[in-house]
């Protein structure tokens, strides 16, 4: 499959979907040390090669601003205490000039721990944790080749989000793969 870049968009946080993590499992929030969890979590997931590389992007993400992580990146550690899945409850600009939104950011499971219902209450999670932080809509980018995760965030109310034209393709190809009707934005 093509992998197409896509955006997405939640115009408010009412109504959030919530799940339980399955017995076993807990959510934590960052804490110093936590970057080399964070790397080996998001290079499992193969949304980077190498440790390092991960590593380098999370120093550019994120050094900067340690002290909000502690407060936004989220962790699921197994029942030996094991970081196993994360996502961070970010902030960005959407279309360049727009004002600062919720991001949903970098979700990730070790493929080890995927599709044992941890999805769902990480992203859960991250949202709950949008509202207590004051964030009145939330964005995420996505790419096509991750359309099961297209599908849950469209069931929680995320809506494509392409206000050119430019990922156009991209929504035809997951309205077809999803069988869903896909709106313009």
């Amino acid at each position: 499959m093509e992998k197409i870049k896509l955006k997405m968009l939640r115009n408010n946080l009412d109504n959030i979907p919530q799940f339980d993590l399955p017995y076993g499992y807990a959510i934590r929030m960052f804490k110093e040390g936590d970057e080399l969890n964070w790397a080996k979590i998001e290079t499992a997931a193969e949304e980077f090669k190498t440790i390092d590389e991960a590593l380098e992007r999370f120093d550019r993400e994120f050094g900067i601003n340690i002290e909000e992580m502690k407060f936004r990146c989220l962790f699921i550690e197994n029942e030996k205490g094991e970081a196993v899945g994360t996502t961070t409850a970010w902030f960005g600009d959407l279309d360049n000039g727009r004002q600062q939104l919720g991001r949903i950011h970098f979700v990730a499971i070790k493929p080890a721990y995927q599709g044992k219902k941890l999805s769902k209450p990480l992203l859960s999670a991250a949202l709950n944790k949008m509202v207590e932080i004051g964030h009145e809509q939330v964005y995420l980018t996505t790419q096509t080749t991750s359309y099961p995760a297209i599908n849950m965030y469209l069931n929680y109310g995320f809506v494509p989000y392409d206000i050119d034209g430019k990922d156009q393709r991209g929504w035809m190809m997951m309205a077809e793969l999803l069988d869903r009707k896909l709106g313009e934005k």
